[in-house]
């Protein structure tokens, strides 16, 4: 057998079993007296009711009813609505400067937001083009370095070939002390054998002194100019020297200079790093500032939604008290019909 939905009057009775424990009616609580239903069912049937009840509102009471029970329950619903509607006034005017409240602190909110992500998009434009003009100092930086390291390759270059001027200047030197050395080993022993073959001549024949004296003035002539030919030599491998020399000293400035223009290039690139890390500090200082705008925003948006649920709750309580009020004129005609039962006589 199916089982049959919820009725109308079924949520009334429950309706009416709240209102006699002084609970607030609503879905929820009408379904745990029910123990069954499903909430559209229970919404519909409970603003249905609703509507009955305010509809119903300003009839007039049933005949029959004592004049003073009338009057007497009509003051007191007008206290009654007097008390609640200064009550209404009193959550209401509350709420309304707590909204006011929240919606400004919302719009101060996002404002800073606004503001916050203006200054952070410029800040993002600024570091965009810093990161841009990074890009192209690294890419200067990049061909200065492979300049200098084609410099330094060219120092290199010529390092070694100074070293190997050098040693050629050594070997030279070494080779013209050697000739030197040589030389007067060969002067000596030409000397000696001079001097030898003079002993001899003279031993051998005094007469031919005039001969001697002659072999003597050419030996003496071809010295001169052996030793012409080699101070002339020597001259030669000193000033092949010194150009060697000057040659070096010119390399040394120009490596000097290339290593003076990379320091600069350094110090250059050691600013911008700094730089670029400063912009990166402001840039998460801004993004802090940001987030705590965001959670700001969401803290006063929680407590507008807390606000619409205190004053829901408001209501469901206002209408609880204008259920309680709509049932006195019953509650009173029902104790009338008992006060005249008591009074009638037996027969």
């Amino acid at each position: 057998m199916a089982r049959s939905g919820i009725q109308y009057s079924d949520v009334q009775q429950a309706i009416d079993t709240l209102l006699a424990r002084g609970d607030t009616p609503s879905v929820q609580r009408i379904r745990e007296v029910l123990g069954t239903g499903s909430f559209t069912t229970i919404s519909e049937h409970f603003r249905l009711w609703r509507t009955e009840r305010e509809q119903n509102r300003d009839v007039p009471p049933p005949k029959g009813v004592p004049e003073v029970v009338v009057n007497v329950a009509s003051e007191l619903w007008r206290e009654a609505q007097e008390v609640a509607n200064q009550a209404l006034a009193h959550y209401r005017e509350d709420a309304n400067r707590q909204v006011e409240s929240a919606q400004q602190e919302a719009a101060e909110a996002l404002q800073q937001a606004a503001n916050a992500e203006q200054r952070e998009s410029a800040l993002a434009e600024h570091l965009r083009h810093t990161e841009q003009r990074l890009e192209a100092l690294h890419r200067e930086l990049g061909e200065s370095q492979t300049h200098e390291r084609h410099w330094q390759q060219q120092a290199e270059k010529v390092a070694q070939e100074v070293i190997h001027y050098r040693e050629q200047l050594d070997q030279a030197q070494r080779a013209l002390k050697t000739d030197q050395q040589r030389f007067s080993e060969q002067q000596a022993a030409q000397q000696t054998a001079w001097e030898q073959r003079l002993a001899q001549e003279e031993q051998r024949n005094e007469a031919s002194e005039g001969k001697l004296m002659a072999l003597l003035d050419t030996l003496r002539q071809e010295r001169a100019q052996e030793e012409k030919a080699l101070q002339k030599r020597l001259q030669q491998w000193e000033q092949r020297a010194e150009a060697l020399t000057k040659e070096l000293q010119q390399k040394n400035d120009a490596i000097h200079h290339y290593q003076q223009e990379n320091s600069a290039h350094q110090q250059r690139l050691t600013e911008l790093e700094r730089h670029n890390a400063e912009l990166l500090t402001q840039r998460n200082e801004l993004q802090a500032s940001l987030d705590k705008a965001t959670q700001a925003l969401e803290t006063h948006q929680q407590q507008a939604r807390d606000s619409d649920h205190w004053q829901e709750q408001l209501w469901q309580r206002m209408a609880s008290l204008q259920a309680q009020l709509a049932d006195l004129p019953n509650t009173l005609i029902s104790s009338s019909d008992d006060t005249s039962d008591t009074k009638k006589p037996s027969r």
